[in-house]
């Protein structure tokens, strides 16, 4: 009976690059299919090789690590393609979960297409859709943005462009930055409905339930530990638009509204008074809290 590239079989003189999703914290959740694959292949690209030993001991399965990260991608990338050139089998593993996602491995799979090399997807859990379904919140329509920029005004300027999107929103963050992503959060949606996860599938998997500002109350009093997933709820209401702002949006909201819009701060405090019939020093108050 003849098999296909899923079944680990490769058709032609290069080697085939397996992209393998692993266990986001219990190693139960790993399948069949995974370990099948790293049985199978002549090399797995990892992230951290010592984390991802700890994964192949668990599974009693030996094989060479070649290390493939954020920060030397540039010159494993090539080096790999050039080794499934060669007809070598790899497995390309994240830290957890899928790789491609918010990680590196999405350099690979460009680079591998390019060179017209053999790819399989080994399936596996993703931390960004368990925290969806588990949190609650509308899952019909969503929108991955991932890590943010560590920069507070960067930070800002994203989550401006993205207050009015209905759309739930999944993040990711380090235990370092979350109590300042949650301000710039606040500051810029407001109180609105969210849950931050921690430690998903893991023996203290937490959700820290709440609106965005009594949740950073929490995290103020307790210290952040862990990788998180923050999901937070889209924006309800009429979407502002320059004829409707008066009614619909403070002069702070107005205000930002109008910068994320691409309006010099200056303009968009002329405008906010000449449409309120404010004097501009009242609004300019109010423009220098953003």
């Amino acid at each position: 009976m003849a098999q296909s590239k899923n079944d680990i079989i490769p058709e032609n003189k290069c080697g085939t690059l397996y992209i393998c999703g692993t266990p986001i914290g219990n190693l139960d959740d790993v399948t069949l299919r995974l370990i099948k694959t790293l049985k199978f292949v002549d090399l797995v690209a990892a992230e951290d090789t010592r984390h991802s030993l700890r994964l192949l001991n668990h599974l009693e399965i030996e094989k060479t690590l070649i290390s493939y990260h954020e920060h030397n991608r540039m010159k494993a990338g090539p080096q790999l393609i050039e080794k499934l050139k060669e007809g070598k089998n790899i497995a390309l593993i994240s830290d957890a979960g899928m790789p491609g996602i918010s990680d590196p491995g999405e350099d690979l799979v460009k680079l591998a297409i390019e060179a017209g090399i053999e790819m399989v997807c080994v399936d596996g859990p993703v931390a960004a859709i368990h925290a969806l379904v588990m949190s609650g919140l509308p899952t019909r329509r969503f929108v991955f943005e991932g890590f943010v920029d560590r920069n507070s005004k960067a930070r800002k300027k994203h989550f401006e462009s993205l207050q009015y999107d209905s759309r739930t929103l999944i993040f990711y963050e380090a235990p370092h930055r979350l109590k300042e992503f949650l301000k710039d959060g606040v500051a810029v949606f407001g109180s609105r409905e969210a849950v931050v996860c921690k430690e998903l599938t893991k023996k203290f998997e937490t959700y820290t339930r709440g609106t965005l500002d009594t949740i950073l109350k929490h995290f103020e009093e307790n210290d952040p530990r862990g990788e998180f997933v923050i999901i937070l709820s889209g924006y309800e209401g009429e979407i502002p638009t320059i004829e409707n702002s008066f009614d619909v949006l403070t002069i702070k909201e107005e205000l930002q509204m109008l910068l994320a819009q691409g309006q010099s701060k200056k303009e968009a405090i002329l405008l906010v008074a000449k449409r309120r019939g404010l004097p501009k020093k009242e609004v300019y108050q109010i423009a220098i809290e953003l």
